[in-house]
């Protein structure tokens, strides 16, 4: 990632940490990069210095986790519209993963795409990797500047892509951008048939619950888009977009989108067009999951047609629930890590001011009550 080119040295001392400053606000649109980590690499530090490093220069920065397939980084390098993909894997396997990873951008749509590659790579293989298509390999010693600047020249003005050349999926992807930018977009639109936001505090496990609920309606035969709102910084405009990184991409492969945005706050203006979009496209199912909110953040309720509020143990006490705000807005609530101490509690403080709503348990990190939910928000044909 350049997770060990990009280090600043190659001993045991921390990274150097940038400034946090906008170092992109004169580009066409905020820089959108995918980091990613190919093979059996098990190791993420450095990874996440970086993205740190970038989302305090003002870059949107897209975490798709460890174990990445060269398949699933391509999809999700597509469904992000990111403007570089850069990866880094264990030595002695880039001169495989690579030039698969490029093969599958041509399969995916995007084979345009910008790659850079960092690692331990040895000289005699750098010309291998740039005739496959790689921009540029990176070497310990680069500095987090030079990072940022990599990320900078990769950034172009984002224009429709060509329908000879890019699956349906990537103008989508793409489609979503240019809304996200006030630009006009000639596309089929159609809402979809359903349409569920998933709201609550940080923390409570929303992104996870959300990608098992996907995982098990791919089981199922269906397509679900989820739409995942991240805090954009109000220093820098940049953000760490890391939510996509619950789903396993290597298994659900094409059969969810999944697209990551950012925000100061709630705004949902551009939403209503995107859902549109995603419809026309042929995604009758969607999730989208806000940023984390607090007791007055209610304006996803406008936008979707039914909203959860994903609660978990511990929360507060018995005054927090008789509050106006977040809980008044559910069409129907989720104890998440119904684990915890506490979760009887939270139950029946529940009951008292539900007035008739559902009120479900799960534990989705183990996949515990995500069937039953699941088939409350979309029932069975």
């Amino acid at each position: 990632m350049l997770s060990c080119a990009y280090m600043t040295s190659p001993t045991t001392e921390p990274t150097t940490r940038l400034e946090k400053i906008d170092r992109c606000g004169h580009l066409p649109h905020r820089p959108r990069v995918l980091l990613g980590k190919m093979g059996l690499d098990g190791h993420d530090r450095g990874v996440k210095l970086i993205a740190r490093a970038l989302r305090d220069s003002g870059i949107h920065v897209i975490y798709s986790g460890l174990w990445q397939t060269p398949r699933s980084l391509a999809i999700s390098a597509r469904d992000e519209d990111a403007d570089v993909i850069a990866c880094s894997m264990m030595s002695n396997s880039h001169l495989v993963l690579v030039p698969r990873l490029m093969e599958e951008l041509k399969n995916v749509g995007r084979p345009e795409l910008t790659v850079d590659v960092g690692g331990i790579i040895p000289q005699e293989d750098i010309d291998t990797l740039i005739k496959c298509g790689v921009r540029s390999v990176y070497h310990t010693g680069t500095s987090m500047l030079d990072i940022v600047k990599a990320v900078s020249t990769a950034t172009t003005e984002h224009i429709p892509l060509d329908l000879g050349t890019s699956s349906k999926t990537a103008m989508l992807a793409r489609n979503i951008s240019l809304i996200e930018e006030g630009k006009e977009v000639d596309a089929p639109k159609k809402r979809p048939r359903s349409i569920t936001g998933f709201t609550g505090s940080p923390g409570a496990g929303k992104s996870t619950l959300t990608a098992a609920m996907a995982t098990e309606a791919v089981r199922n035969g269906k397509k679900i888009a989820i739409i995942a709102y991240d805090p954009m910084s109000p220093i820098s405009s940049g953000a760490l977009l890391g939510d996509r990184l619950r789903v396993d991409f290597n298994n659900v492969d094409e059969k969810v989108f999944y697209r990551s945005l950012a925000r100061v706050g709630e705004d949902y203006s551009t939403l209503p067009e995107i859902l549109d979009l995603i419809g026309g496209a042929g995604f009758d199912y969607v999730f989208v999951e806000t940023v984390g909110a607090g007791q007055n953040d209610v304006a996803i309720r406008s936008v979707v047609d039914k909203t959860v509020v994903v609660l978990v143990p511990g929360m507060g006490d018995s005054v927090q629930m008789d509050k106006a705000g977040i809980l008044e807005i559910a069409d129907l609530f989720v104890v998440n890590k119904a684990d915890y101490d506490g979760e009887s509690a939270l139950v029946r403080e529940l009951l008292d001011i539900a007035s008739g709503r559902e009120i479900f348990e799960t534990i989705a990190t183990q996949g515990k009550g995500v069937i039953e939910l699941l088939h409350h928000i979309i029932p069975e044909d």
